[in-house]
């Protein structure tokens, strides 16, 4: 007598029939799926699919290595050939670009990447791949995207895809994949990930094939510690908990594991990608990043992004770029901030090697950096920053450092000493509690209209501050003929302050000195009777003769009559003939 038994007969992708397969239902019929070389390799070595792929790949001749060119999408690829059941794909990332969000997408796919034409490919395949049938994919957590990590994937005869990070536990991934077809590999290399090489593949060991075992360790590693400053939450982690809650019960309530669906694959970061590809050059360089010596109240995420720690009262929060700047590099970072009001960032350059600073030497006032020796030149970013907000810096051949926000100019704002290495620093204050450095480009591409740097169009004048020797930082002679007159429009254009507080900066469609007639004239401001000679150091305005300038700065709390701004030093100057 006994129980019933049932035959299927199934067809492989050439017309083949699969073996005949019997199964004895003692209590109810299961769905019983047909598993080809479950627990065999095949004798042909996994690569990447040489034709088939995104239009911004490109392949080593060895089919392993592929590498994003530029962007953050079109970047698909698949395996050459079908992947068995408990087959681990295995991935080594070698190259990360911290500028993008999202990184690695992972999956499965019914489709025959050689019958599939590289034009149509889409540029995600999350949610655009995922949402025709026959793919499955989804998105790795950011924070084991790291350069150097192995990532291991494969589906179980149950159609459940696992992954692991080099020899930690295996995790759940998502299920729905049917293993009842041949299936390749899926990899966009998206994102934060721009390189991965394809390892040799290996079947999954036996301890590894139950997932029960591993369900609980994957549930602890989502747990996030609401101190804990990282970026965000993977979406992944948010989707597979009630996925994972399902695995604890018996092998017929694993069944009732709800597939991937395009909904569940929507990643918001590819908006966000797309919206910050607007305001980045084309190719950005990734060697840049902060510095080991920051100030106590800021904890590294990794070495491109800082966090602010909680901390009531005045907060150490400086930070410093890894090396110095290049001439007309710009530097691109992101800001994360509060919603409730907008942040404020302070930055500027030193001469002065971080390395040997320690944390008890960076002050929470970063203006009080301007008693040092070195050379300190500090500043604010004067319109308010909100949450992603993009700003760019960089320091041109004169020695002006240049400021853009989210793809605008906002001109220059500082005036530098650029004859020595310059380190740049940050200060975060404010509801910022993040900045990344997203990357930097030698060759900006700063999109959008400019915004002229004149006082009345800078929305909070910045202020600069500038320590050591002033006579030797600024031995020299000025020679005030026309073209060095042009210059110094934006020191008398306004009584309230300048935009540039540095005396050799530059600024556009400036008027030479007026004559006698006009409203500015050549006779000092205090006396009436000599000649204006005087450069007022650090504000650079110039409405005194020597004597006079001499007399004043030896009173107490000394002042620019223009600006009302304190009086550091005064420089006298020489026409030429």
């Amino acid at each position: 007598m006994g129980g019933q038994i049932t035959r299927n007969t199934l067809y492989d992708s050439l017309n083949g029939p699969f073996p005949i397969t019997s199964h004895r239902c003692h209590h109810k019929p299961k769905r019983c799926l047909p598993i080809q070389r479950c627990r065999s390799l095949s004798a042909f070595p996994l690569l990447f699919h040489p034709s088939t792929k995104g239009s911004q790949i490109v392949m080593d001749m060895s089919q392993r290595t592929v590498k994003r060119q530029a962007s953050f999408c079109n970047a698909i690829t698949f395996s050459n050939r079908p992947i068995a059941v408990y087959e681990q794909v295995r991935l080594k990332i070698t190259k990360k670009q911290c500028c993008w969000s999202g990184a690695l997408r992972l999956g499965f796919t019914t489709k025959d990447p050689s019958r599939i034409n590289p034009d149509t490919l889409p540029k995600y395949a999350c949610p655009d791949l995922v949402s025709q049938s026959g793919f499955w994919a989804k998105a790795l957590p950011e924070e084991l995207s790291n350069e150097g990590n192995i990532i291991s994937f494969w589906v179980d005869k149950k159609g459940r895809v696992f992954y692991r990070i080099n020899d930690s536990s295996p995790m759940v991934f998502f299920c729905g994949v049917h293993v009842s077809e041949p299936l390749w590999a899926l990899i966009d290399v998206y994102g934060l990930t721009r390189g991965v090489q394809l390892l040799d593949s290996e079947m999954v060991p036996l301890d590894c094939m139950r997932p029960h075992s591993f369900t609980a360790a994957h549930r602890a590693s989502i747990q996030r510690n609401a101190d804990d400053p990282r970026l965000s939450i993977s979406l992944c982690d948010l989707s597979l908990q009630q996925q994972e809650a399902n695995l604890d019960e018996d092998d017929e309530e694993e069944e009732q594991l709800q597939p991937l669906s395009s909904s569940s694959c929507h990643v918001p970061q590819n908006s966000q990608n797309s919206q910050q590809c607007s305001l980045l050059p084309s190719h950005l360089d990734n060697d840049l990043h902060f510095h080991s010596v920051h100030g106590v109240h800021v904890t590294a995420l990794d070495k491109h992004t800082v966090a602010r720690l909680d901390h009531r009262g005045d907060e150490r929060t400086l930070v410093f770029t890894s090396r110095p700047m290049r001439c007309s590099e710009t530097v691109f970072v992101k800001v994360k901030a509060g919603v409730t009001r907008p942040g404020c960032l302070s930055y500027g350059v030193t001469s002065c090697d971080p390395a040997t600073l320690r944390q008890s030497d960076l002050p929470s006032n970063p203006d009080s950096l301007v008693d040092r020796k070195e050379f300190w030149a500090v500043c604010r970013v004067g319109m308010p920053l909100h949450n992603g907000d993009i700003l760019g810096f960089v320091v041109n051949a004169e020695g002006e450092v240049m400021l853009s926000h989210n793809g605008i100019s906002a001109g220059m704002q500082l005036c530098v000493d650029n004859s020595r290495p310059l380190w740049m620093f940050y200060g975060l204050h404010g509801t910022i509690t993040q900045l990344r450095i997203l990357g930097s480009s030698s060759h900006p591409d700063l999109r959008g209209p400019s915004v002229p740097s004149s006082p009345s169009c800078t929305p909070n004048t910045p202020t600069m501050f500038c320590s050591g020797n002033s006579e030797a930082n600024l031995n020299m002679n000025i020679n005030l003929n026309s073209s060095l007159n042009a210059n110094y429009n934006a020191v008398f254009s306004s009584s309230t302050g300048t935009t540039s507080s540095s005396p050799f900066s530059s600024q556009p469609d400036s008027p030479t000195f007026q004559s006698s007639s006009g409203s500015w004239s050549d006779e000092c401001t205090i006396c009436y009777e000599n000649v204006v000679d005087t450069v007022l150091y650090a504000c650079g305005h110039m409405c005194l003769c020597y004597t006079c300038g001499l007399k004043l700065k030896k009173m107490a709390n000394a002042c620019c009559p223009i600006c009302r701004r304190t009086i550091k030093d005064i420089i006298k100057t020489y026409r030429s003939t």
